[in-house]
């Protein structure tokens, strides 16, 4: 009997990985081995990045809403501090949309606050 190696299903799957190697340079887009390689780190830098994403833009907002603060008269911490003491549940990246678009409605949650 011969022997059943699933042509078709490893076909189909390399066909898939040459896919997702368009546009890479050189043998990286038509040599399994080689695109095989690439595509699975450049997967893996793609995953990470996701994660590094969102601390990326915790940090830019927290600098936005200490600048804002700064111009107000008091600090990052102290503002989110007193935020927290009087119960005003603002997130982050609103406060941050206030400080840079909404500057009045940024200064008068400061002044609400402290």
């Amino acid at each position: 009997m011969p022997r059943a190696k699933n042509k078709v299903a490893s076909h189909r799957k390399r066909v898939r990985f040459i896919k997702l190697a368009k546009g890479y340079w050189g043998r990286r887009k038509n040599v399994w081995t080689i695109a095989k390689n690439h595509i699975e780190k450049g997967l893996l830098h793609a995953y990470v990045g996701r994660k590094l994403k969102k601390r990326h833009f915790r940090s830019l907002w927290i600098m936005r809403i200490n600048a804002a603060a700064r111009l107000n008269g008091t600090t990052y911490s102290r503002l989110i501090n007193n935020l927290k003491k009087n119960n005003i549940l603002i997130n982050r990246k609103l406060l941050s949309f206030y400080a840079m678009e909404k500057p009045e409605i940024f200064a008068a949650i400061v002044k609400k606050v402290s």
